[in-house]
């Protein structure tokens, strides 16, 4: 039998996105993805203009044929993340495309006809249910599990020993607690392996939601804007600010000059309005396709001379002998539904491909007495007393005691993640191209978060291909530029 080397096999990725696989595998290796193929020619658009020595194929997997694009070179790898909205309790009640759930099935065509060395297969947890639907288009109840289980013995028919597990992307480097499910088949002899977590409890601090944040964006005020926000969304936000900025016990208030931001999720409007959220200096919750989280980032206050803002991670304004300085809280929520509160000290969420419901929310505060107004507190006051049970009157003021100094809410301001902030929570290197194609088309928003939301954190794929083929590692390397320079 002929023995080849790794420059000699291909590396394919099949339902390729926006090429966060791609970008995983390139930069454990060092060299190119070979073959890429994904019927969206939007994610073939981005895949093509981050991975230009890509050869790409814009179409359906079961309209490719394995053995004429190969060309008689053999296999090494072959990853595959077909749709996974099929298996994913995110899909909620509504009923399953048989379809689409038998995407899956085309590692078996591979493996019956080319035979690559390692196959890498990713999908949400539930793909384990994976089983035939009834009548009605749900999965049926009394076979669950049964359509995976063929599928397994399937590949172990060709020769593959086969072996699953769930991982964290938190734990291997990505700010994202995202939880994956991946199925790793192998036909060479060699064990197969599931890195040990490079992140978390003994091992490197979590990379956190603060990580992911640009600071210097503005948050407009809730208050007085031409579109009111959704009665909810105020729901949300007051919630937000009474449990994260009065009742907790560790408020993310710093001093002047400092960054202090947490992140707050809240469910969607068929399960009430319980906030959930985090503090930015943890990993961030799991990312998906929709950009549902804000960011609430600590700024400095000048209300000595006026009402401006600047941010804290700037260079402090001119000090004088008087204390014209205040400081913000920040939170993070989400305005759909998604993972539980947790502190900005954690991973961010998962973020998904939908709408944007994901905020930013910044609570100003200024020492009292106030130096020229008390700014939007009388709007701060009502809805605290509306959304969450105080009974503040008129005449009062709530103040917060901060080092020894009185404080009060000025003002509360929120807005949306941006796509490069989920592209940086999704793991992705800062200099991934997003916002537009090699042709300089400009690249939607909404598409680059929905590329975002599908795609597979580039940590995962990396840290696999590390422990299962370590013939073909390279440097570590950490920017797409860095890569471009290797290859």
């Amino acid at each position: 039998m002929k023995q080849y080397t790794f420059f000699d096999e291909l590396i394919v990725d099949n339902f390729a996105g926006g090429g966060g696989a791609s970008t995983g595998i390139e930069l454990a290796t060092g060299r190119p993805v070979d073959i890429a193929i994904n019927h969206d020619p939007d994610a073939i658009l981005m895949h093509k203009t981050n991975h230009p020595n890509t050869t790409h194929y814009c179409e359906s997997v079961w309209d490719v044929e394995p053995e004429k694009i190969c060309q008689g070179h053999p296999v090494g790898l072959m990853w595959l993340s077909p749709d996974c909205k099929h298996f994913s309790r995110a899909k909620g009640g509504k009923p399953r495309d048989k379809n689409i759930r038998g995407l899956a099935w085309i590692a078996v065509r591979w493996a019956a006809t080319v035979k690559p060395r390692v196959i890498i297969l990713e999908n949400v947890p539930e793909f384990v249910t994976w089983g035939p639907l009834s009548a009605d288009g749900f999965p049926n109840k009394n076979k669950i599990g049964v359509t995976f289980k063929s599928f397994v013995n399937a590949l172990k028919m060709h020769g593959y020993e086969v072996q699953w597990k769930e991982l964290k992307a938190c734990d291997y480097g990505a700010p994202t607690i995202r939880k994956r499910f991946f199925l790793i088949a192998r036909c060479d002899g060699q064990p197969i392996i599931f890195p040990e977590p490079t992140h978390g409890a003994g091992r490197k601090p979590y990379r956190t939601a603060a990580e992911c944040i640009d600071w210097s964006i503005p948050c407009k005020s809730i208050f007085g804007r031409c579109k009111p926000l959704a009665e909810k969304t105020m729901i949300r936000i007051a919630r937000g600010l009474d449990k994260f900025t009065l009742k907790a016990e560790r408020p993310f208030i710093v001093p002047v000059g400092s960054i202090a931001p947490h992140l707050i999720q809240y469910h969607s409007e068929t399960s009430g309005h319980e906030v959930r959220g985090q503090a930015l200096t943890e990993p961030i919750m799991t990312v998906d396709a929709s950009p549902r989280y804000g960011l609430a980032a600590a700024h400095i206050v000048k209300y000595y001379s006026g009402d401006n803002y600047s941010d804290c991670g700037a260079p402090l304004g001119t000090v004088t002998t008087k204390d014209r300085c205040g400081l913000v809280e920040s939170h993070l929520c989400v305005l759909r539904n998604g993972a539980d509160c947790k502190s900005l000290r954690e991973p961010l969420p998962t973020i998904c491909s939908g709408g944007e419901h994901l905020g930013i929310v910044r609570t100003y505060l200024k020492k009292y007495p106030p130096g020229i107004k008390l700014g939007h507190w009388p709007e701060v006051r009502e809805l605290l007393n509306r959304y969450c049970g105080y009974w503040i009157a008129d005449d009062e003021v709530l103040l917060l005691g901060i080092s020894g100094e009185l404080y009060y809410i000025s003002d509360i301001g929120l807005r949306m993640l941006t796509p490069r902030e989920l592209y940086n929570a999704q793991g992705f290197p800062a200099d991934y191209i997003i916002d537009h194609d090699y042709k300089g088309n400009v690249y939607p928003k909404t598409k680059q978060i929905a590329r975002c939301g599908n795609a597979v954190p580039p940590p995962f794929a990396e840290a696999l291909v590390r422990a299962n083929l370590p013939e073909m590692r390279g440097a570590k390397i950490h920017t797409m530029r860095e890569l471009r320079e290797v290859i």
